[in-house]
C-alpha cells in the first residue's frame, strides 16, 4: 500500500473523535453504517477498512458542490473530508451518490449529511513533534 494512502488513513483516524488507539490499533466506526473498523498505528487498514472522501473528489471544482467543498477548504484531501468507512459502504456510495453528482438533490443531501456527521466527529490532528 502506498505511503500517501496510509498517511491519509492514519490522519482520518487521528481526527475522528470516536477513534481510540489501544495497543497499536486504532478502533472506530464506519461513517455510514457504524460497523467496527480497525487500522494499525502505521496506517495499514485491517479487515474491510477503507478511506472515504466524504465529498467525492470528482465534485471539487463543480459549482453545484461549492457549499460542500468550502466546508473542507476546497481540498479533497483535507482531513475534514477524510473518514474511515467499511468497504461495502464506500463502494455503494461510489456507485450511487458519488456517480450521480452534486446536481442530484438526493446525492447532495446524502453527502451533506455524511459531511455533517464527519464534522461532528472532528477532533484536531495531533501536533507534530518539534524538530
Amino acid at each position: 500500500m502506498r505511503a500517501a494512502l496510509r498517511r491519509r488513513l492514519l490522519l482520518a483516524a487521528q481526527t475522528d473523535a470516536l477513534a481510540v488507539l489501544d495497543g497499536g490499533i486504532w478502533s472506530t466506526r464506519c461513517l455510514h453504517c457504524r460497523s467496527a473498523l480497525q487500522l494499525r498505528d502505521d496506517g495499514e487498514p485491517l479487515g474491510n477498512t477503507t478511506l472515504e472522501h466524504v465529498v467525492p473528489q470528482a465534485w471539487f471544482g463543480r459549482r453545484a458542490a461549492a457549499v460542500l467543498t468550502a466546508q473542507v477548504g476546497d481540498d479533497a484531501d483535507d482531513p475534514r473530508n477524510l473518514a474511515l468507512a467499511c468497504a461495502r459502504c464506500n463502494h455503494d456510495k461510489g456507485k450511487g451518490h458519488d456517480a450521480r453528482g452534486p446536481g442530484d438533490v438526493r446525492a447532495h443531501d446524502v453527502v451533506d449529511a455524511l459531511l455533517a456527521t464527519r464534522l461532528g466527529r472532528w477532533r484536531e490532528p495531533p501536533v507534530p513533534p518539534a524538530s
